[in-house]
């Protein structure tokens, strides 16, 4: 028999879609049976009593957590999250509730016998309840008390040989795409560059001392599997800069239907003959692709790889061979001043190791945001606040069309007189007279 009723959590399991709450009921059904013989170093009914506080949440319309102290590992800024019940008396199992951000594996790559020794980790010391993955990439432990964090941090990096992820105001634990190792379209390799930075930048991945957080992802190309471009202070997507290559022969079997778009994935439904107009060229953002003469045609310097093209015809399109990332900056959820897109800073540059040119960029944005950022503060929100141009003198990269959305309309780059040639000096003294009268 359930130790708490909870009606409001059962209707989430009424729905089409698995719940969260069937799992853990199943769980915590588990746990009490105790099958595996487990000598539990937390409460046994931990799991029934984060059911019990999550009813409780829903019934009063607040949360039932508290801030209660920071608590950590020995040595380390962040990775451990605190976490407390304001009722610990009626709900006693999530008194503490502590939980690890675990430095999951570059493309998330694992081997059965390790998932099994961290699971078989988490049952004995936490709740046995884990969230793979959280936003940030991480693998996440939810739930234990404070004299077992020691003990799980001496068995992870000792007999795991694993790491704490970020948290706090630091670099959280970079992430990237599966890359090379599986995928056609990646640009670069992704699991180098991530791995690469996250043991170049240990400190400032554990000892949290920036404004606020700092995130990398790296996407492997412009399909974006990690939305590097909508959650990263600073975003990796692989590209390419010279032509799409065409396969005419494979084109012409898309439009007599002797291959299938998308690779074959029509999400169960048939969508009729193969159009090419239709489904190609008329969806193209810039109108830089047409037929002529039963060829595929186009005008690469009009693409912007919005990779649609080569997603629904991978056998006639593929990327091009001069390929490397652009890195773009400023993205982040909407916490304190709304959600933000990043904004493109580096349009192409080269992925290869010791990716000196890269860490110095790294460093640059840090040594402005460190020195320019409020507490809390984004560093997207930092832009907003001084301008894309700061950053650019910051960074010492020269202004480029690329950086205006929408020339005329909303520029951000105003040119200085000392920057201007001086054959526009005539121009900008004549224009400055036209909006003096």
């Amino acid at each position: 028999m359930a130790k708490h009723k909870t009606p409001m959590l059962d209707q989430l399991e009424s729905g089409p879609w698995p719940s969260f709450v069937s799992d853990l009921k199943a769980e915590a059904e588990s746990r009490a049976k105790n099958e595996r013989g487990v000598e539990f170093q937390i409460p046994q009914d931990v799991v029934e009593d984060i059911l019990g506080v999550l009813e409780l949440s829903y019934k009063h319309g607040r949360t039932h957590w508290k801030h209660g102290g920071i608590v950590g590992v020995f040595g380390y800024g962040g990775g451990v999250i605190g976490r407390y019940c304001d009722q610990p008396e009626m709900l006693p199992g999530v008194a503490h509730f502590h939980t690890l951000r675990v430095n999951q594996p570059a493309g998330k790559f694992y081997k059965t016998e390790y998932l099994r020794k961290i699971c078989d980790l988490w049952e004995f010391r936490g709740s046995g309840i884990t969230n793979m993955h959280g936003s940030t990439g991480d693998i996440i432990l939810l739930g234990t008390t404070t004299p077992q964090l020691e003990e799980i941090f001496y068995e992870m990096t000792h007999n795991l040989k694993q790491d704490l992820g970020g948290s706090g105001s630091n670099l959280r634990t970079p992430s990237d795409c599966i890359g090379q190792a599986r995928c056609e379209y990646a640009c670069y390799d992704t699991q180098a560059l991530c791995y690469n930075l996250t043991m170049e930048y240990q400190d400032e991945l554990h000892r949290p001392a920036f404004p606020y957080k700092f995130k990398f992802k790296f996407d492997g190309c412009p399909n974006g599997c990690v939305a590097s471009i909508a959650r990263a202070d600073m975003s990796f997507i692989g590209t390419w800069r010279d032509n799409i290559r065409i396969d005419q022969e494979a084109v012409q079997a898309y439009i007599g239907g002797e291959l299938n778009p998308n690779a074959n994935d029509h999400n169960g439904r048939d969508w009729g003959p193969f159009d090419i107009h239709k489904e190609v060229i008329e969806l193209c953002p810039t109108k830089c692709m047409w037929m002529e003469d039963k060829k595929l045609m186009i005008e690469d310097k009009e693409c912007t790889r919005c990779m649609h093209c080569i997603n629904v015809m991978p056998r006639a399109l593929r990327i091009g061979e001069d390929r490397g990332c652009s890195i773009l900056v400023g993205a982040k959820a909407p916490i304190l001043d709304g959600a933000q897109m990043s904004s493109l800073l580096v349009p192409f540059i080269k992925v290869e190791e010791p990716y000196d040119e890269i860490k110095e960029l790294i460093e640059k944005i840090w040594d402005w945001w460190m020195e320019e950022g409020k507490n809390r503060e984004r560093l997207g929100e930092l832009i907003k606040r001084q301008g894309f141009q700061k950053l650019l003198e910051v960074t010492g990269i020269d202004p480029i069309p690329q950086h205006v959305q929408e020339p005329r309309h909303n520029p951000y780059i105003f040119w200085k007189e000392d920057e201007v040639p001086g054959g526009f000096e005539r121009d900008i003294k004549e224009f400055r007279k036209y909006h003096q009268r």
